[in-house]
């Protein structure tokens, strides 16, 4: 491996550690606001001084913020269950330490959901049905239990000990007087996009000590100042040229109002050389904070000024706004030189974004899913309950064992909460009820709707999906130029068009008497097809209900065939409205064929073809939708 190559592997794993890091602490900053508040304003050197409210303030930073992050941690590994199992390892290091275990939680959050995680993985398919719901609570409790001893007794005393060596090390700096030479590191490192990892997974744990110490910490402005970014910007604003300056001013107001600093991350990248504008730009930021005695009471993100001074604490606004100015003034003078000596005419801005994104983007994988999901692209299955637990569960368990036993045990069968639908899911299972809900959880995937989540026939239409297409095709039809066509399964006949909308029961009905008036069924088909309906929804989604009888009449089957009757207006079948009802008949087990044979037609068909075929007048057009699929 080249050196770089293997520098751009590095720097790819220093970003995905930084976004995960960055994944534990950002959705719950609202918390550290909420205990920075309370602690600015209640403390005895607060705004208003209160001994009882101030008490409110102790839970925040001792249980509930290690435990937001110990959660955040675990659920970023393996959902909610490993969620759940991350505050459990959290709440037993924190109750070992007498000191904020921020770091704690970072490292057994993620690894109670790992634990987790591997648990389910390799007992999943060792359950038994039914049992699904018992095993699971009592795995995650003893599991849970276990690790809550492990990090009380071992991870604790371990993690408060290098906390104290890293303490030790920070203070032997500050006393030095060395502390602005960590922008040598910090102001290039952000450039690099570790701007979230250095500040929520080194500063912040260190800075709320402090803080609970001393009502401040300067650790909080170090990579927040917006004084260098401001700076550059500033600069480019009055001496640059091109688009780099016409595009400078709304930059400078989104990173200096809104507190998005990656915004001048392009400036940077476009003249690299203006690292040396923003690195003595911080150190004079931080050496201005160490002089004045300024710092924040508790993280300020985004960077905005606002947000440093909701953060500043009583005595210390004259310190942080003359860091943030003195920060500014040196990094807008130096850019301006090195701005104004450049032949550069700015229009490479464009270009450095663009590499930018790159940057940001590179090592992670966006995973896309079409809502018609084809059998050999499937590799995800979700089923999804309210809980998250009993049904769903039971129905995961049935399917991935099913699906294991057929060959397709590489194939991901699990359950989850509406709500906590992963966004790689590709088919979602779940109650009709859920509908809405699950749709609006996923809207990526394609949605399968049950009444029961044992008693259904979603193996059968993933397993029409898994089949070989030509094969299955051919044992129904005979083809003919890549086309199949068998009058003995869709007569042309049997296509009706253009009719009202009925209920369900009658359309229902209509296709049974004509799959009994053309020989495919005896009499008794009919009712065991509406007692199907009370039993499973018939209803694939995309406008289509492929009503058939249960497996008590399954020997009242003649011969295999279907029907297709034509709603232009909809027929409501509780999870949907369905404007094609194609009723079925399958001798043996052929109805996986015509299932088969009808998933794979919706599969070439868009959303905007098929609504045209629902109000089509053309019987050809419904015929070959039904009888024709490309290799």
């Amino acid at each position: 491996m080249s050196e770089a190559k293997a520098g751009n592997v590095a720097q790819e794993k220093m970003q995905k550690f930084g976004r995960f890091l960055s994944g534990m602490v950002m959705p719950n900053i609202g918390a550290f606001i909420a205990w920075g508040l309370l602690t600015a304003l209640f403390i005895p050197t607060g705004w208003i001084p209160n001994e009882y409210l101030a008490a409110a303030g102790g839970p925040m930073s001792k249980w509930l913020i290690p435990l937001l992050i110990g959660y955040s941690g675990g659920s970023a590994i393996y959902q909610h269950r490993g969620g759940v199992l991350g505050a459990i390892a959290t709440a037993g290091i924190i109750a070992g330490s007498d000191i904020p275990m921020f770091l704690g939680a970072m490292i057994v959050g993620p690894f109670g959901g790992w634990c987790i995680k591997k648990f389910d993985e390799a007992f999943q398919d060792k359950i038994p049905t039914g049992f699904e719901m018992l095993i699971n609570n009592f795995s995650a409790g003893i599991l849970g239990g276990i690790l809550a001893i492990l990090a009380y007794a071992i991870v604790g005393p371990v993690v408060s000990s290098l906390n104290d060596i890293l303490r030790g090390g920070v203070e032997f700096i500050v006393n030095l007087g060395l502390i602005p030479l960590v922008s040598i590191l910090v102001e290039p490192a952000k450039v690099l996009f570790l701007n979230n990892a250095i500040n929520h997974g080194v500063f912040s744990p260190i800075g709320i000590q402090e803080s609970q110490e001393l009502g401040k910490s300067i650790f909080f402005m170090i990579e927040s100042n917006p004084g260098p970014g401001l700076g550059v910007l500033l600069a480019f604003c009055l001496v640059g040229k091109g688009m780099a300056k016409s595009s400078a001013p709304g930059a400078v107001i989104i990173h200096f109002l809104g507190g998005i600093h990656e915004i001048y991350f392009p400036y940077i990248l476009m003249k690299p050389i203006l690292l040396l504008a923003v690195i003595p730009a911080g150190m004079a930021g931080v050496f201005t904070l160490s002089v004045l005695n300024g710092g924040l009471i508790a993280p300020a993100s985004p960077g905005s000024i606002f947000a440093i001074l909701a953060m500043t604490p009583k005595g210390a606004y004259f310190a942080n706004i003359a860091a943030v100015v003195v920060a500014t003034a040196v990094s807008f003078v130096i850019a301006s030189i090195f701005i104004k000596a450049s032949k550069d005419d700015g229009s490479s801005l464009e270009e450095a974004q663009q590499n930018m994104q790159d940057m940001k983007n590179r090592g992670s994988k966006r995973v896309e899913s079409d809502v018609v999901v084809k059998g050999s692209e499937l590799k995800k299955i979700i089923y999804a309950c309210d809980a998250g637990m009993g049904s769903s569960a039971m129905g995961a368990s049935a399917l991935r064992n099913k699906l294991k036993k057929a060959g397709y045990g590489y194939i991901s069968v699990t359950n989850c909460a509406i709500g906590n639908i992963p966004s790689d899911a590709q088919i979602v299972v779940s109650h009709e009820k859920l509908a809405d809900r699950a749709i609006a959880d996923s809207p990526q995937a394609e949605h399968l709707f049950v009444q029961d989540f044992i008693k259904n026939d979603v193996y059968d239409i993933i397993l029409a999906k898994l089949q070989n297409v030509e094969a299955k095709v051919e044992e129904v039809t005979d083809s003919k130029e890549n086309a199949v066509e068998d009058e003995t399964v869709l007569k042309r006949e049997n296509i009706k068009m253009c009719l009202d909308t009925v209920t369900k029961e009658e359309a229902i009905k209509m296709a049974g008497e004509l799959l009994y008036k053309s020989g495919y069924v005896g009499k008794e088909y009919i009712n065991g097809m509406l007692a199907r309906e009370q039993d499973v929804s018939t209803y694939m989604g995309r406008g289509i209900a492929i009503p058939h009888g249960e497996n008590a009449v399954k020997d009242t089957v003649k011969k295999s065939g279907i029907v297709v009757l034509q709603f232009p207006n909809g027929v409501e079948f509780g999870t949907g409205k369905a404007k094609l009802v194609v009723g079925i008949a399958g001798k043996g087990d052929e109805h996986l064929a015509i299932l088969a044979n009808i998933a794979i037609a919706l599969d070439e068909y868009t959303d905007e073809q098929l609504e045209e075929l629902f109000v089509t007048k053309d019987k050809e057009a419904l015929y070959n939708l039904f009888t024709k699929s490309n290799d």
